[in-house]
């Protein structure tokens, strides 16, 4: 049997996340008990997106505490529980004290753009500018998304975290390496470890060498003392020091895409999945070979399964905004009181009467990598009501998977004849077929949707000194599906889809980082206006003195 820990946000609670704990019969990949424990996400200025460290790690010790007391009551004994899988938000960082065991600074969440100005200062000293210079050795393109800038940020705006690094106390990690490194004792002997999948997310590791380079741990200044050790998916990486179940070992670290694409079994090349969760994120598998795209994709690794084992590589797609347009209807339009709602109101409306959406919030992703984009909606008219907008946000998700998926088939050359799909979003049936319609390709989603569980179970289980998980393909259990097919014809999918292509041109360039000083908008900024206005002033006054003095003399003449 196997246990299972994941960090995933949700989309059902206003600025909430959920830590997830499932276990599974490692014969049948049965899912037998779970729990949930939802914690809060902060937002302490605009853009800025945290987490609270120690609320994580409690959450899981308490996901772990009332799982183990379901399971009892099922008559399962906890001794049957061989290893535990850990899967987590790839790019969030977090920064502690390896001596208090406390954590230095709220964890920085992925969608973070608070580096923007940290991104802009590095792109400087690259030639020409280049967001794709370090391609070819991370996969990745400068961006806000990774973790790189996000440790740049914290060394240089908090003093904390500086002296720590000064006196040799700090450890830097992404979710993965903090819950290892609590689990497996803390300042009590901790285990600082993260796997290849998740240090494949930082723009410090070299994907060819699978280990940190010092080059670009220099580009960014980034001491190389405060990274954990890499490791692969799959290998016992320490024992659970405390709680029920003290003693198994934690054998799986995948980051939460990689795990989907292992729990959704692509294992073979030109295989790919799309998880629809905050955001949407494509994976293809290219093998043992890394793929390097044209179009805007990332290149990253998609699993190492054993210490011994190869290394596979994938392209990938990420859209910031999937699941978060849902909650975004909810909680800051109230066209819904529940997400369930959003469903409903798409399914009455049957089309977005020519509305479409872009949900820009944080800039575009792939295929773009445009920070500067905003969400927009147009093509409203007084027709337009709240359910063709809900068609729409549904519509928008769809377009931008399409607007990945393009671009893989042109990296990789064969185009994909259906979409294997996961994550919470793939409950909503009128999303599934309009993604069906969109792509014109069927949509295949398997019956338990959250795959990224069953991803990590199977990398915990298959390691070696564990060995209760086989993953040769033939006994893998085979997983029953939801099948859906396109219903319009291409013709009209293309239309659409070219208007949400126009849409998206408009939502560009539409902010910048740089703003007048002092956030003075006065007409006196611009020297040209100002000089025809204070020139005007002047020669209006001036007109006005020589009246007065004609008048004047006019009187006196007069007066004589």
């Amino acid at each position: 049997m196997f246990i299972y820990c994941c960090l995933n946000l949700c989309v059902h609670r206003k600025s909430n996340c959920v830590i997830y704990l499932q276990v599974f019969n490692a014969k049948t990949a049965e899912l037998l008990s779970h729990h949930q424990v939802e914690i809060q996400q902060k937002f302490p200025k605009e853009g800025w997106v945290e987490q609270d460290p120690k609320e994580i790690l409690k959450s899981v010790l308490e996901c772990v505490e009332r799982t183990c007391e379901k399971l009892q009551q099922l008559n399962i004994d906890i001794t049957n529980i061989k290893a535990i899988g850990v899967s987590n938000q790839r790019e969030t960082t977090v920064v502690w004290d390896k001596t208090t065991g406390e954590p230095l600074y709220n964890a920085i969440v992925w969608l973070d753009l608070r580096t923007q100005s940290t991104v802009e200062r590095l792109l400087k000293r690259i030639p020409g500018n280049n967001k794709s210079f370090f391609k070819f050795r991370t996969g990745l393109p400068l961006s806000t998304y990774f973790s790189a800038v996000k440790l740049r940020w914290l060394l240089d705006n908090v003093e904390e975290i500086r002296q720590a690094v000064d006196d040799g106390r700090a450890m830097f990690g992404t979710i993965d390496s903090w819950l290892i490194w609590c689990l497996t004792g803390g300042k009590n002997g901790g285990v600082h470890c993260t796997d290849v999948t998740n240090a494949s997310r930082t723009m410090l590791f070299n994907i060819h060498s699978l280990d940190w380079d010092p080059e670009l741990c220099q580009f960014f200044d980034i001491p190389m003392e405060i990274l954990p050790k890499v490791r692969s998916s799959s290998e016992i990486y320490g024992l659970m020091k405390s709680g029920a179940l003290t003693g198994v070992p934690i054998s799986g670290c995948l980051g939460d895409q990689s795990a989907a694409l292992v729990g959704q079994m692509c294992f073979q090349d030109g295989q790919a999945k799309n998880t629809y969760g905050t955001g949407c994120f494509l994976l293809c598998n290219t093998g043992q070979k890394s793929v390097f795209s044209d179009h805007g994709l990332l290149t990253t690794i998609a699993y190492k399964l054993g210490r011994d084992k190869p290394v596979c590589y994938a392209l990938e797609g990420s859209v910031a905004i999937a699941g978060a347009v849902v909650r975004w209807l909810r909680d800051n339009l109230g066209i819904v009181k529940t997400s369930q709602e959003v469903e409903k109101l798409a399914a009455e409306a049957g089309t977005s009467y020519g509305c479409y959406f872009v949900p820009a919030f944080s800039g575009l992703y792939a295929p773009y990598w445009e920070p500067s984009a905003r969400g927009i909606i147009c093509g409203l008219t007084q027709f337009t009501n709240k359910n063709h907008i809900a068609f729409a946000a549904l519509e928008a998700v769809c377009f931008q998977t399409r607007e990945i998926l393009d671009a893989m088939n042109k990296d990789c050359g064969i185009p994909l004849s259906q979409l294997q799909v996961d994550g919470g979003m793939t409950n909503n049936k009128v999303l599934m077929q309009l993604q069906s319609d969109i792509l014109c390709i069927p949509v295949v989603k398997p019956s338990m949707p959250e795959t990224t569980a069953l991803g990590a179970a199977m990398a915990a289980g298959a390691a070696e000194g564990v060995g209760i998980w086989s993953l040769n393909p033939g006994d893998l259990t085979a997983v029953t599906c939801e099948r859906f097919e396109p219903q319009i014809n291409p013709e009209e999918s293309e239309y659409r889809y070219a208007r949400w292509k126009k849409a998206v041109m408009k939502s560009m360039d539409w902010e910048t980082s740089e703003a007048p000083s002092n956030g003075d908008t006065s007409i006196f900024c611009s020297l040209p206006l100002g000089f025809f206005i204070m020139s005007s002033m002047i020669m209006l006054i001036g007109a006005k003195y020589v009246s007065e003095l004609q008048h004047s003399h006019q009187y006196t003449k007069f007066e004589d």
